[in-house]
């Protein structure tokens, strides 16, 4: 379907060769009883706020436009130039582009910085959501294969809430005073996006906030939040493991070492792990996402990786995780007559651990202006995070809260499906309302 572009945020024209977002061809989501608030106690918070409806009017085509248009982790050329673009048309930001990402500094007299993060890139996944505003895209992975792509993680509800605390806070900017910074990054599904812009120079590139904040999309009730004190997201790791057999004709595995029965082994052994290994109630995840090995069925292939996520709350279980790993590595491949060691290649995120005082202040923050009804019981994600990594570049404190997206959460699909879909109302103008609540919280 062809659409037609929609102005800029703030009627500035589009600049030439920018590919706009698309007017909105859909009507809403239903919206659900959990939502934005209408009025705030805040008479500055209301006062920025009072423009929300206008906002909405282009963030919700805004929003299809980025979920029609991802792009795989640190490649998001398209994305991060619709992202520039809205933010110059709102002729308030000193913009900089650094390590694939893009900052937005908007200063406002004295006072403290606040650093809000949206992610923006999208995963290979082939979308099934049936929506009218689908994902069709598709681009050549890593591995070099043609793979369908969408926003599967709710990226494209992060940057456009965003954008929007971004334009309502430049035009609200006569009730409050400080600095207020929206950071939009790279590659955070492959934990290389906030790593990659604090490398290009980012604590040079932008006054060191006093706080910084994210936020994410999960399948909770529509406009409600969960703020976890403490450690909210597990650690990660990504194993890559390699292990050898020696190649031969599938008639004849005698004269073999098959690496796929290797492979087979060690995928069931690895589950008993956490079962046996770890004190119960101690958490921590071991998936085999993907095992890969030849490519006909009559040869068997000389080797076979292993790719793993290894999820854990403290340094220690993820050691312990690690170790149990490589020792029964190891020993299957020694039981197999392995004719080589195997080979190990780990990347490890931290624990996304908030910062205990802030967080309380973000949690009153937000019930004060949603009501404590939209306040979740405080449930720490069994997913990860690289925005760690942007807070600990400055030595800030940080919160990083859950947004929920769903009209039915109990049905919600996880991250990641082919089917996750954020409804759009009351989500888009919860989220925005949230950082706007928060930000206006912690600044003059």
């Amino acid at each position: 379907m062809t659409l037609t572009p929609p102005e800029a945020p703030v009627g500035s024209p589009n600049p030439a060769g920018a590919t706009a977002a698309p007017a909105s061809a859909t009507p809403a989501a239903p919206a659900t009883s959990a939502g934005a608030a209408t009025a705030s106690p805040n008479p500055a918070l209301a006062a920025v706020l009072a423009p929300v409806a206008d906002a909405l009017a282009w963030m919700k085509p805004a929003y299809e436009w980025f979920h029609q248009h991802p792009e795989l982790s640190m490649e998001e050329e398209q994305t991060r130039a619709e992202i520039v673009r809205r933010l110059e048309a709102m002729n308030a930001f000193e913009i900089t582009e650094l390590g694939g990402g893009v900052t937005a500094v908007l200063r406002n007299g004295e006072g403290p910085t606040v650093l809000f993060r949206a992610d923006f890139d999208g995963l290979p996944v082939t979308e099934l959501t049936g929506l009218p505003y689908a994902s069709t895209a598709k681009a050549i992975n890593p591995e070099g294969l043609e793979v369908g792509t969408m926003h599967a993680c709710g990226h494209d509800v992060h940057v456009t809430t965003l954008l929007g605390a971004a334009e309502l806070m430049a035009k609200g900017r006569e009730h409050w005073s400080g600095t207020f910074i929206a950071l939009f990054q790279p590659g955070e599904e492959i934990g290389a996006g906030a790593k990659s812009m604090v490398a290009a120079g980012l604590t040079e590139a932008i006054p060191a906030p006093d706080f910084a904040f994210g936020q994410h999309v999960m399948g909770a009730p529509a406009g409600t939040f969960n703020v976890v004190p403490g450690p909210a997201m597990s650690g990660a790791q990504t194993g890559t493991i390699t292990v050898y057999g020696a190649g031969g004709h599938g008639s004849m595995p005698n004269l073999a070492v098959d690496p796929v029965l290797l492979a087979s082994q060690i995928v069931v052994r690895l589950q008993g792990i956490v079962s046996r290994e770890l004190k119960p109630g101690t958490f921590g995840v071991i998936t085999v996402g993907a095992v890969q090995a030849g490519n006909k069925a009559n040869i068997i292939p000389d080797r076979a990786t292993l790719m793993l996520s290894v999820r854990a709350y403290t340094d220690e279980v993820a050691d312990t995780l690690k170790d149990a790993i490589e020792r029964i590595v190891r020993a299957e491949c020694a039981a197999s007559g392995s004719p080589q060691e195997p080979d190990f290649d780990w990347l490890r995120g931290p624990v996304t651990t908030n910062d205990v005082p802030t967080a309380e202040r973000v949690t009153a923050a937000l019930a004060a202006h949603f009501g404590p009804e939209a306040i979740l019981p405080p449930e720490a994600s069994t997913g990860s995070e690289d925005f760690h990594h942007i807070p600990a570049a400055f030595g800030t404190p940080y919160t990083f809260w859950f947004l929920g997206g769903f009209a039915d959460a109990e049905s919600a699909p996880g991250n990641h499906s082919p089917y996750f879909a954020p409804v759009q109302d009351p989500t888009l103008q919860a989220g925005t309302e949230a950082v706007i609540a928060t930000a206006l919280e912690f600044l003059g």
